[in-house]
């Protein structure tokens, strides 16, 4: 595994922390970050939603920034009594330390994992259950989709928006060559994204690398792009990129 060489394009704290934990097993890899996360202003909506909060059957929170900014805005309220629900163990933990009553999947790092979770499915059951689903501007409506199916009504509270940083043109193939990268990690549909426009007219030579994606939607993204080996992590933690790591064999170029 430690073959690979690695460009992570996580926001900067979340990038600066996979490394570390990269490094520990014997991974390099190169930060460029390539989401910005900028909280939206707070809204008369905002501040109705958050004030609800207390009437939800369950809460779920897609994101560590959702956590965090939702977290503020609350401001110490303690009348916080329903089930908390997040897809990953990093995120839940933002909401434990709070003690908040949060839950996640235990295996799995995904929507369809949080779904199956029966604390989720007993809150949901409940008549007139009401979800409200914390996120980032955009994303699938699988989750709400599924929950709807359940019985329950869902909104969407949407608190932060991803920009792509200010680089120099050809900033990322210039590091892909200049650290003889055989690797690139996304996190998101939208890390994708921003991955193929600052590819630019170097995407035909980028899109033959390996790249470690969160879920089959952001793998099916990529292959639609022209990404020639994509690998579905089932999830975007460490542990996640790590597993997926072992299993694929490092390119020989």
């Amino acid at each position: 595994m430690t073959g690979w060489r690695l460009l992570l394009t996580r926001s900067a704290d979340d990038c600066a922390a996979l490394a570390e934990t990269l490094a520990a097993q014997g991974v390099f890899s190169s930060c460029l970050p390539l989401l910005d996360i900028v909280a939206l202003p707070v809204s008369d909506k905002i501040r109705q939603a958050i004030a609800q909060l207390p009437n939800c059957s369950a809460v779920i929170v897609v994101s560590k920034p959702a956590a965090r900014i939702a977290l503020e805005l609350l401001d110490g309220s303690s009348a916080l009594t329903m089930p908390w629900f997040s897809v990953g163990a990093a995120t839940a933990q933002i909401l434990l330390d709070r003690g908040l009553d949060a839950h996640f999947p235990s295996e799995g790092d995904d929507s369809e994992a949080l779904l199956q979770l029966p604390r989720l499915r007993e809150a949901v059951s409940q008549p007139g259950a009401q979800v409200l689903i914390l996120r980032g501007e955009g994303g699938r409506e699988l989750l709400a989709e599924r929950l709807r199916e359940l019985g329950a009504s869902v909104e969407y509270l949407e608190l932060y928006r991803r920009e792509l940083p200010a680089y120099a043109p050809q900033a990322l193939p210039q590091r892909i060559a200049a650290e003889r990268l055989n690797g690139l990690v996304v996190s998101s549909g939208q890390g994708f994204e921003h991955l193929r426009q600052m590819a630019g007219d170097a995407w035909p030579a980028i899109a033959q690398l390996p790249l470690f994606v969160p879920s089959p939607r952001v793998a099916e993204q990529a292959r639609a792009a022209g990404a020639q080996t994509v690998v579905d992590c089932r999830g975007a933690s460490a542990a996640a990129l790590l597993t997926a790591l072992r299993e694929h064999p490092v390119p020989v170029f």
